[in-house]
């Protein structure tokens, strides 16, 4: 199997998926190739926050009434999710799972359909995700057949912990599903490979602030109140040093600040200042333990100061853990891209809720490459984040292939029969 590395330096064509599957996908590709570009550039016009996907949602809900589906809306209002084709014998059907939401930033791609709502875009690619699994849905509904029917989820809020999965699950909609899949945007990897992972794919991230409060005072009189901003210093420099020292360097922690705010003036102690930031871990057993910790360092780190602390820890989403089985299926499916379509990938510090749909449901998340194979790669959360359009086709045909029966090799255990989820 080819790295990810290599994979970034192979030559691709969409032309390699023509024609790689079954006659009706590729007839169906041809007739809305342009209808997938142009869903996914009016997605990524008109960006809209988390919890507040109305618009997209009803853009969905839409297209998918239009193919004369029954999509059913989230009580929020915010996301939906839609039934195509029947349950198996026992009642289920395979879950394929898109987010709505945008990010709170100004774009800066120069594309002519960039961002038109100010401080809003969509620069994680969940335009790209959203328009994959429409088209992946709409085509599974103008199949010839489809033994096994499916659930598109269309689900609000990732981008806020502890992420708007929680809400899908709250609202039902698992119940009825018995393995999830979902694709996310990679720009480090080429159009035409897929990321495969077994085990983690993502880290758990938390985020914490905290906040510190003194009588001020003037700089010519450090001695009479407390120094606010050498505590900050302090907890800036050494909570992530000793961090280090309480966990288990195998898991991957890393504990990074983000913001820092105190005061104005050069000559004025401030009587406030906070301080936010991230943490982050490969392993579900230190994520367990983390909280405690880190409020333990951050008192000891500013203690010596006197300053008064207050934190608040918000704790976030485990990593992403792949079930073996869904992680083979992913890569099979991927045959259908080219034979080294498929790529190793290692795991991310980034954080994903798509991680709670894996506690109640086995599943896979892959990473689809969006790098046109030349010229800078412009990353996710970024203001020029870029995906290349050739994506959409090939999202669209590896999550086709992933629900309908035609790939399901007879050398693997029946996936209607899946194993239980990994027990916590």
């Amino acid at each position: 199997m080819s790295s990810v590395a290599d994979s970034a330096s192979r030559p691709t064509d969409t032309a390699r998926a023509a024609g790689a599957g079954e006659r009706w996908l590729d007839d169906w590709l041809t007739a809305h190739r342009e209808d997938l570009i142009a869903w996914r550039r009016h997605i990524h016009r008109n960006p809209e926050l988390s919890r507040q996907e109305f618009g997209t949602t009803a853009f969905v809900a839409e297209k998918l009434r239009a193919a004369g589906l029954d999509p059913q809306l989230l009580p929020a209002g915010t996301g939906l999710y839609c039934d195509i084709g029947p349950a198996d014998a026992d009642g289920k059907r395979m879950g394929l799972r898109a987010d709505l939401d945008a990010l709170p930033m100004n774009e800066e791609s120069g594309l002519d359909f960039a961002s038109t709502v100010p401080g809003v875009a969509h620069t994680c690619g969940h335009d790209v995700h959203t328009a994959v699994v429409l088209g992946a849905g709409l085509a599974l509904a103008a199949a010839p057949r489809l033994e096994t029917g499916v659930r598109l989820i269309f689900q609000p809020a990732e981008e806020v912990m502890p992420g708007g999965a929680l809400d899908v699950i709250a609202a039902g909609v698992l119940s009825g599903v018995s393995r999830i899949f979902a694709l996310h945007c990679d720009p480090h990897l080429q159009v035409g490979t897929v990321g495969v992972k077994a085990g983690p794919i993502t880290s758990a991230a938390d985020i914490i602030d905290v906040h510190l409060s003194g009588p001020g005072g003037h700089t010519s009189r450090p001695q009479l109140t407390t120094d606010l901003v050498g505590a900050l210093g302090r907890l800036i420099t050494d909570v992530p040093a000793l961090l280090a020292r309480r966990v288990d360097p195998r898991s991957r922690t890393v504990m990074v600040w983000g913001s820092v705010e105190a005061g104005r003036a050069a000559n004025a102690i401030p009587k406030r200042g906070t301080a936010r930031g991230t943490v982050r871990t490969g392993e579900y057993d230190t994520w367990a333990e983390i909280e405690p910790i880190m409020r333990e360092l951050v008192h000891a780190a500013v203690a010596p100061t006197g300053v008064q602390v207050r934190i608040d820890y918000h704790r976030g989403m485990p990593p992403v853990d792949n079930e073996e089985y869904s992680a083979t299926m992913l890569r099979r499916a991927a045959g259908v891209l080219g034979p080294d379509a498929a790529v190793d990938t290692l795991q991310s510090s980034g954080g994903e809720d798509f991680a709670w749909y894996l506690e109640k449901v086995p599943g896979a998340m892959g990473r689809l490459g969006v790098w046109p194979g030349s010229g800078p790669v412009c990353d996710i959360h970024q203001p020029d984040f870029y995906a290349d359009e050739r994506a959409l086709e090939y999202g669209v045909r590896l999550l086709v292939h992933l629900a309908a029966p035609p790939l399901r090799s007879p050398n693997l255990a029946d996936p209607r029969n899946p194993a239980p989820p990994r027990e916590r």
